[in-house]
């Protein structure tokens, strides 16, 4: 075991909080059996006390120790896709601490498809609550940097495990109702889900458990951030620099002419992979307004637009469709 995961080890063994990277986003990670050290993870990013986190754990091995009442369709998902971009919602054991579940009866667990990530859960041999690295409501980070610019010395352990290779946070299924549920849309889709276990509905309901990632401000840059149609794009930023702002634009494939900004991959693994970071980018230009391209419209797209739509609230902007 090298220096760094040692020095991670103690700190979580003291009841710490951790930079950890996985697969989607880098975590907050905590020793989730730990009250205390949990109380830790909602003071350092301000999250309130009723949002839930996710629990990190090494494998379908450790479902049983959290959760109850598991549906044997849940441990086909798991067997299919952990270690992977797949968050859990189900019934939990009484061990697990209610600053955990936001006070709820259920859980959310995830194993992450990530070597380092991986192997601290090994060492450790418990379960890891992780939300994602950031200040509650700020965009989520991809790269060790990312989580030492966020919170400087009051997280001293950060792992470095690389850029993280989805970049946006995990698929979560709800599994607490009659049918299984998607609350929060990944990279892993619903074709996929279903083609494993059957039909599955999609969106929260008024019944539907608390779950990270679903309140309709979220994954927001400070800048105000607006998310329109390409052919609106340079009209507004042209608009918005006769008014004597500074914009920054996001657009898909190229920037159209003239306009300041980064441009993404057309394709939906690649711009998952390079959003944040992107939006990380343009925040610290100096900017007074971001605009992003919408991309475009299908199952590929869903968790991305989900993203960028409470991106945009977070800001202070919106997702309207000026023409």
């Amino acid at each position: 075991m090298n220096q760094a995961l040692q020095a991670a080890l103690a700190a979580l063994r003291r009841g710490e909080a951790i930079g950890l990277p996985t697969e989607t986003v880098y975590g907050l990670a905590a020793d989730a059996g730990n009250p205390a050290a949990v109380r830790r993870i909602f003071a350092l990013k301000g999250r309130p006390a009723d949002h839930p986190l996710i629990v990190h754990v090494g494998g379908v091995e450790a479902l049983d120790h959290w959760a109850s009442d598991i549906p044997a369709a849940a441990r086909q998902l798991a067997a299919a896709f952990w270690p992977g971009p797949l968050t859990l919602v189900l019934r939990k054991q009484a061990r697990v601490p209610d600053e955990v579940t936001g006070g709820q009866d259920t859980v959310g667990l995830r194993c992450p498809d990530h070597p380092v990530a991986l192997a601290l859960l090994r060492e450790f041999g418990g379960g890891l609550a992780a939300p994602s690295a950031n200040r509650f409501g700020h965009v989520s980070p991809t790269t060790a940097a990312h989580v030492r610019a966020e919170f400087g010395d009051a997280v001293p352990e950060v792992l470095d495990g690389g850029d993280c290779t989805i970049g946006i946070e995990s698929t979560i299924v709800d599994f607490t109702g009659e049918t299984p549920r998607i609350l929060r849309p990944g990279m892993l889709g619903r074709d996929a889900i279903e083609a494993v276990i059957g039909p599955v509905h999609e969106g929260a309901t008024a019944a539907s458990p608390r779950a990270s990632g679903m309140l309709e401000a979220h994954y927001a840059p400070r800048t105000p951030l607006l998310l329109l149609p390409r052919a609106a794009l340079a009209r507004e930023a042209s608009e918005q620099q006769a008014l004597g702002k500074a914009v920054q634009v996001l657009a898909l494939g190229e920037l159209p002419g003239g306009v300041p900004g980064l441009a993404l991959a057309a394709e939906p693994a690649s711009y998952a992979h390079d959003l944040y970071a992107a939006l990380r980018e343009l925040d610290g230009r100096g900017a007074n307004l971001l605009l992003a391209e919408r991309p475009p419209e299908g199952d590929a797209w869903l968790a991305i637009h989900d993203r960028l739509r409470r991106s945009a609230a977070g800001a202070g902007g919106y997702a309207g469709d000026p023409t």
